[in-house]
């Protein structure tokens, strides 16, 4: 597979330039545009340019040899924006972005923003062990053109909850774009509960969160407590529709690289067209796969093999992790047999 370079510096400025995109500019052009709702208290829950609908949590393909495919990353862009997803996320966990390298990270959010051409909002995931690490990812976001950052709490380190508010608090000072907070204690090991979202609704740059501990009272909590200030979106697949029922602005998922018709089907249909009875048949049939993404333990790992099966291939993930087992593949093949995407 061949992989492509990032543009050269001067070819990336006049091209952004064309599409309306700067270095600091809170919305990449030609973002999908929210209308104000209310949140607790009957106050606007979003402004007129706010994130919302859905964003995918974009696979990062490889080559067989496990080199980053540029340009089957690029097609993998194109081919979510032309099924209509509201926004893209690179470099989280289901882009393996703890398996790239520096370089590697910047050239792969280089090749997002300019397959996306500014058609959607492109928040980048900015993790790192520490601070001053975070800081440089999310400068260097900005400074591409991204559109905001994502942020869940470093790795490994398990700061207390006083030691994250700093961590978030530096960041936010370090940059001027909107910030995503990305709550998964299960793959994180601290969870960020409702107190202290509300206390970070408080930064200057924290305009959102994905929500993904998998319970509903928690999000329904964060809605109530946050919701005039918080854009709070579904992290977990197998809450989709009633998250966005009671309020969720959108769903950052993985799946989506997969199914990504489906899934904004589903938002058209739950949130923009009201009809429920449809919405509930169509997830209903989603849930097999979501279930099966969701508890099986290997999300990114079955996520790539659901694009291979339907005809998209974007090749292995990158050691330590390994494609699904034949009889894993069996019922995943299964599950998507019942998708009508």
């Amino acid at each position: 597979m061949k992989t492509r370079s990032p543009l050269p510096e001067r070819r990336r400025k006049k091209a952004e330039g064309r599409r309306g995109i700067h270095p600091g500019r809170i919305m990449a052009a030609g973002a999908k545009v929210l209308p104000q709702s209310c949140g607790a208290g009957g106050s606007p829950a979003a402004s007129p340019a706010a994130l919302h609908g859905v964003f995918a949590a974009l696979v990062t393909p490889m080559t067989s040899s496990q080199e980053v495919a540029y340009d089957q990353l690029e097609a993998v862009v194109e081919h979510l924006i032309r099924a209509g997803v509201h926004g893209l996320i690179p470099l989280g966990s289901t882009g393996e972005y703890y398996a790239l390298s520096p370089a590697e990270r910047r050239d792969v959010l280089t090749a997002t923003l300019r397959a996306a051409a500014g058609r959607v909002p492109v928040l980048a995931g900015t993790n790192a062990g520490s601070t001053r690490d975070v800081i440089a990812f999310s400068r260097e976001a900005e400074t591409l053109g991204a559109a905001g950052i994502m942020l869940a709490p470093p790795y490994y380190s398990l700061p207390s909850l006083d030691e994250l508010f700093v961590h978030f608090r530096a960041i936010d000072r370090a940059i001027g774009l909107p910030i995503m907070l990305y709550n998964y204690p299960g793959r994180t090991g601290v969870d960020m509960t409702p107190d202290f979202l509300e206390r970070c609704a408080g930064l200057a740059h924290v305009r959102y969160v994905k929500e993904s501990t998998g319970q509903m009272a928690r999000l329904t909590e964060l809605l109530r407590r946050c919701g005039d200030r918080l854009g709070i979106f579904c992290g977990c697949d197998t809450l989709a529709l009633e998250s966005l029922l009671v309020g969720a602005v959108g769903w950052v998922g993985g799946v989506v690289n997969a199914l990504p018709k489906s899934h904004v089907r589903l938002y058209q249909l739950a949130v923009e067209q009201g009809d429920l009875a449809a919405a509930r048949r169509l997830f209903f049939t989603l849930l097999p796969t979501l279930e099966l993404m969701e508890g099986g333990g290997k999300y990114t790992q079955f996520v790539k093999a659901a694009c291979a099966l339907l005809g998209r291939p974007v090749g292995p993930p990158r050691q330590p992790l390994r494609p699904p087992s034949s009889a894993e593949m069996a019922r995943l093949r299964l599950a998507l047999a019942a998708v009508p995407e």
